[in-house]
């Protein structure tokens, strides 16, 4: 499912929002909504993706959500001699929805 940026904007509160690191510095977002994860495009339909963590934060700093992380799947298990996994190995770190967050030695 795909949802656009106007879409989510006006159309009230995202639990999550997912920023998803596809490979190397290619970001892409997801909008998870009552349980429901929908991929997030451009007002025009083309995919939402950046080459920056910042300005996918920049994209997305106008919708309704309540947390941000990012998560990032490796495929690389197999190329290394590990096997298969049925399960996923995907890792998800929080982020802050500051655009510039203030270092603790700055307070």
């Amino acid at each position: 499912m795909k949802r656009t940026l106007k879409d989510l904007a006006s159309g009230g509160h995202i639990d999550r929002l997912v920023i998803r690191s596809m490979d190397l510095s290619l970001y892409i977002a997801l909008a998870e909504v009552a349980g429901d994860e929908c991929l997030i495009t451009n007002n025009d339909g083309s995919t939402l993706k950046t080459r920056n963590l910042l300005d996918m934060k920049q994209a997305v700093s106008d919708l309704p959500f309540g947390e941000l992380v990012l998560r990032q799947e490796s495929a690389y298990d197999e190329m290394v001699g590990q096997p298969g996994k049925d399960g996923s190995n995907a890792l998800e770190v929080g982020l802050s929805a500051e655009m510039y967050p203030t270092p603790d030695w700055q307070h």
